[in-house]
């Protein structure tokens, strides 16, 4: 079974929330939601970019996390 690694969890996980609030305040305080769906005309194409900024950077953060 896979050990977990408590550390590089637990500093994927703070990053993910900071990451995800950071954009979270962007989009919808900032830049309106509504204007990226006019200026890239695809709702999806929006939403599955934007989930996409908040794993891949997680991922990362996850996989260069050094273990003691």
């Amino acid at each position: 079974m896979m050990k977990l690694k408590k550390r590089k969890i637990k500093y994927s996980a703070i990053f993910f929330i900071c990451w995800f609030g950071l954009l979270v305040l962007l989009v919808d305080g900032i830049l309106k939601f509504q204007t990226l769906v006019d200026y890239f005309g695809s709702y999806a194409l929006v939403e599955v970019t934007l989930l996409l900024l908040v794993i891949i950077p997680t991922l990362g953060v996850y996989k260069f996390t050094k273990e003691q």
